[in-house]
């Protein structure tokens, strides 16, 4: 089975409904400029983009980051220097041809229209989960999302979040990840401030616990494993009961060596996702 690219998303709820009137060309956020990171609230942090035309975004750990998305969500144009530079086999969905058209127009503001339409079809959870069922070739009534460690990955949580907007409580956690719900606390200690990637899901869609037997009883129609380098749970017994076609691996590590990904490796037999996927 071929493995294949998994970017990031947003929530289609936070994707602004038009196109915001403009107070600047460029973002106060310059990346890597500590000093210019003066937002502690997200939506000054979300107006920041909304009132500029450019905001700045360029690699970070890895190619494709938070920042990139939430440029376009907010009706803003991502500015990069090195976007020519990113491997074609990453971001697969990001609409690179109409970036660059908007950062080398004479009246760029006209393209926001077109890249906000594009976020909202293409950009969103709900659409990151539904491009892997559809990938997969599977429409499940019910998935087991597995894993280890419920610390933020961006990866998992977004793609978990959009798996609950399709399935609601029959899309179930073997380990709860909290901080997915609008009930949680503060992310004020986590990456980013848990911006974007954190309390977009009602507590409402929390499923009840499951039962070991509701594994060995093929209860579920897929199994995602949904950051495998963090906890691959109960990874022979599903593995004997259900076909590898049912199972799905996903890889949202930042930036690592793929001849040493274990997930890579499996895509062999499995239907794997990577979101760092820097060769074909």
């Amino acid at each position: 089975m071929p493995v294949y690219n998994i970017p990031l998303s947003v929530p289609a709820a936070l994707v602004v409904a038009s196109a915001p009137v403009k107070t600047r060309r460029m973002a106060h956020i310059i990346p890597g400029d500590l000093s210019t990171y003066i937002y502690t609230d997200r939506d000054a942090y979300y107006r920041g983009y909304q009132d500029s035309v450019f905001g700045r975004t360029c690699r970070k750990a890895g190619y494709d980051c938070m920042r990139h998305y939430e440029i376009l969500m907010n009706g803003c144009i991502p500015w990069f220097e090195d976007l020519s530079s990113f491997p074609p086999t990453l971001m697969t969905n990001f609409p690179k041809d109409l970036v660059f058209a908007a950062m080398n127009s004479e009246t760029p503001e006209t393209h926001i229209p077109e890249l906000l339409e594009y976020t909202r079809t293409h950009l969103t959870t709900r659409a990151s989960a539904q491009y892997v069922l559809d990938t997969v070739g599977i429409q499940p009534k019910r998935v087991l999302f597995l894993g280890g460690d419920p610390s933020p990955d961006c990866t998992r949580d977004l793609l978990l979040s959009g798996l609950k907007e399709i399935l609601g409580t029959n899309c179930c956690e073997s380990v709860h990840v909290p901080h997915i719900y609008d009930d949680y606390g503060s992310m004020e200690r986590y990456y980013g401030r848990g911006f974007t990637y954190s309390k977009s899901v009602p507590a409402s869609l929390k499923p009840p616990p499951i039962h070991i037997s509701e594994i060995e009883n093929h209860s579920f129609d897929m199994v995602v494993y949904g950051s495998y380098h963090r906890g691959a749970p109960y990874w022979e017994l599903v593995n004997s009961v259900y076909a590898k076609n049912e199972i799905v691996i996903v890889c949202g590590e930042d930036t690592h060596d793929l001849s040493d990904c274990p997930a890579y490796h499996l895509g062999k037999d499995y239907t794997t996702f990577i979101r760092e996927l820097t060769h074909a």
